[in-house]
C-alpha cells in the first residue's frame, strides 16, 4: 500500500503526517506499506519541514531533519493507492488536478474531518495537528487491516 499526504505547501501538515505514519505503521509491522507527502504550491520546494512541525515531530521522537519538501506531480496521482487530503480545499484542488483516467482514491484524511493549517497560528496548533495526525494514521491502519 502507497499513501500520499497531501496540504498546501508540503511544509507542516503533510511532512508530520508521513513521519508518524511510518513510525506507526512500522510499529505495527506493516512493513509493506509506503507514505510519502506532497503539496499542491511549489512555495517551499526543497525547503525543511516548518520548524515548529520538526520540533513537533522531534518531541515525539520523530525525525523530519532530512526532510525536503516538493510539488505533487501528475505521476504521483497513478503510482500512489491511496491520496490523503489534509483539508477541502487541498482535496479539491486534488480533484481537480487528477489526471483524465487516473482511479486513484482521493479522500479528506480525517473522514469527514480537516486537520487545520496551524501556519499562521500559534505552537497549539500544532499540538493538534499531531494529535490529530496520530489518530488519524492510527485510524487508517486499522482501517486497512480490517
Amino acid at each position: 500500500m502507497k499513501v500520499l499526504f497531501v496540504d498546501a505547501g508540503n511544509y507542516c501538515r503533510s511532512p508530520a503526517a508521513e513521519i508518524v505514519a511510518r513510525t506507526l505503521a512500522a510499529q505495527a509491522g506493516h512493513t509493506a506499506w509506503q507514505f510519502g507527502s506532497a503539496g499542491l504550491k511549489d512555495k517551499h520546494v526543497g525547503d525543511t519541514a516548518d520548524p515548529r512541525s520538526i520540533e513537533a515531530c522531534a518531541a515525539r521522537g520523530d525525525d523530519l531533519a532530512a526532510f525536503r519538501c516538493r510539488e505533487i506531480t501528475a505521476t504521483d496521482f497513478s503510482s500512489h493507492d491511496l491520496i490523503l487530503a489534509m483539508d477541502r480545499d487541498n482535496l479539491a484542488q486534488l480533484l481537480t488536478r487528477r489526471p483524465a483516467g487516473v482511479t486513484t482514491p482521493i479522500e479528506l484524511f480525517l473522514g469527514d474531518r480537516e486537520v487545520p493549517d496551524p501556519y499562521y497560528g500559534e505552537s497549539d496548533g500544532f499540538t493538534l495537528m499531531m494529535e490529530q495526525i496520530e489518530s488519524g494514521v492510527r485510524t487508517l491502519l486499522t482501517r486497512a487491516t480490517s
